[in-house]
């Protein structure tokens, strides 16, 4: 069995570049990560890993070797995984989007940990893309049309989305009663790293889809600032529902156009193809899954 903890350690220095932190995700003394590498290129014969002050890297030898370690311990996590009828244990790391998470994850988490008492949960909350497999995350809860990627994604929701301002920008700006009345409008941009900065609205018209560009006097990377600039009078959004749905009861924010629907928003869960999904995971997605039901 030490052999597969080398191993283990091994891989998680090369996903993540760096031996303090496959310490910090194993859960193990760095000095025991240091001493478990070590023990592997001796017994090996040959040099794994290239250290510098910055960083690691692997050697030819170190890449080569790495594929092999990841075919024989995926198939001996499928082998367990085969015979395990226990409660899944150990450490879930989880990234979300923040208003997801808020709405449809946080309110029903401690049931889930109720059910699952032998699991540790790590949430981080980000709309930015991630590594996976640097930063040691099991899966990601996104919002939006996906990339192209070597993730894994498990389609959970379709989001109903409006177009909305606030009653002030409305008022100096008009209520636009057809697409083509958008001319002179300004619209939120909302910036991403997967798109840059989008200032386009869309709407379904005639069967098909089209994509409106109007200028923007702003732009925000979160979605707590884009619901917030629109509350400001900086212009219209487009959002899901659920996301303003107390703020267009109260009057702070109307909708527009709804004669003229967004595309429904896409939810998600995403994890890794290149690695077995875990018990840890997949009870976690799955318990996602029924979260959105009913949307």
């Amino acid at each position: 069995m030490d052999r597969f903890q080398e191993m283990q350690v091994f891989m998680r220095i090369a996903e993540c570049g760096r031996f303090s932190k496959a310490s910090e995700d194993l859960q193990i003394p760095r000095a025991t990560v240091s001493t478990l590498v070590k023990r592997l290129e001796n017994r090996l014969g040959v040099r794994l890993l290239e250290r510098t002050t910055r960083q690691v890297r692997l050697t030819q030898e170190g890449q080569d070797y790495y594929q092999r370690c990841a075919r024989i311990l995926t198939e001996l996590e499928e082998a367990d995984n085969a015979f395990c009828t226990d409660s899944p244990k150990g450490l879930l790391r989880v990234n979300v989007q923040g208003t997801l998470a808020r709405r449809f994850v946080m309110p029903a988490l401690g049931a889930f940990l109720a059910d699952y008492p032998d699991l540790t949960l790590y949430i981080g909350e980000d709309d930015r893309l991630v590594d996976l497999v640097r930063e040691g995350i099991d899966c990601v809860l996104r919002a939006g049309v996906l990339r192209e990627s070597s993730l894994i994604a498990k389609p959970l929701a379709q989001l109903r989305q409006v177009t909305a301002a606030s009653p002030d920008y409305l008022a100096r700006k008009g209520i636009p009663e057809t697409v083509a009345a958008l001319a002179g409008h300004h619209v939120v941009a909302y910036y991403s790293q997967a798109t840059g900065n989008d200032s386009s609205l869309d709407f379904w018209i005639d069967d098909s889809y089209r994509v409106v560009t109007l200028a923007s006097v702003i732009s925000v990377t979160g979605a707590d600032m884009y619901v917030g600039a629109a509350l400001t009078g900086l212009g219209l959004i487009q959002i899901p529902h659920y996301g303003i749905e107390k703020h267009l009861r109260e009057g702070r924010l109307v909708e527009v156009l709804g004669a003229f629907p967004p595309p429904p928003m896409p939810v998600s869960a995403l994890y890794p193809q290149n690695r077995q999904l875990s018990p840890r995971v997949r009870v976690f997605v799955d318990w996602l899954a029924k979260q959105f039901q009913s949307f």
